[in-house]
């Protein structure tokens, strides 16, 4: 794959992702959607949470998306849907469609980062291209 089809294919995984992420979990947060407070509340989070779940979502989306900050916002963002997953599992939910559902999350995130960014495929290569020295111990 070309390098600008990859960086552009990086940019759409990155777009739908922070579409998703905006649409379906920050927005009704920040807004104090009823959908929001009861879903925390079924999950066993208290009322006062939305709002700084919400906002802590934002801050490591917009760290996600800024280029020189991107890696960091995707650590920090692992980390938030680790821990959301960690609570889907806590209540006994679904494994392939609520437990794993973060995860499938973060692999798309991650998948969009690695595209878009040549440096951090440089970092994480899929391929050990051009290294034939074979180490013998």
């Amino acid at each position: 794959m070309r390098i600008s089809t990859m960086t552009w294919a990086g940019r759409i995984l990155t777009g739908i992702f922070a579409l998703f992420m905006l649409g379906a979990s920050i927005a009704p947060k920040l807004v104090g959607a009823d959908v929001a407070a009861d879903s925390l509340r079924n999950l066993g989070w208290p009322d006062g949470y939305v709002l700084m779940i919400g906002l802590i979502e934002l801050a490591c989306l917009v760290l996600y998306l800024v280029p020189r900050t991107s890696v960091l916002g995707a650590i920090l963002m692992m980390g938030l849907l680790g821990g959301a997953m960690a609570t889907q599992l806590r209540v006994g939910n679904p494994l392939f469609s609520h437990i794993l559902f973060s995860l499938y999350l973060g692999l798309f995130m991650w998948g969009g980062l690695w595209l878009r960014n040549p440096s951090f495929r440089r970092l994480f290569p899929l391929s050990k291209q051009g290294n034939t020295h074979v180490d013998t111990g």
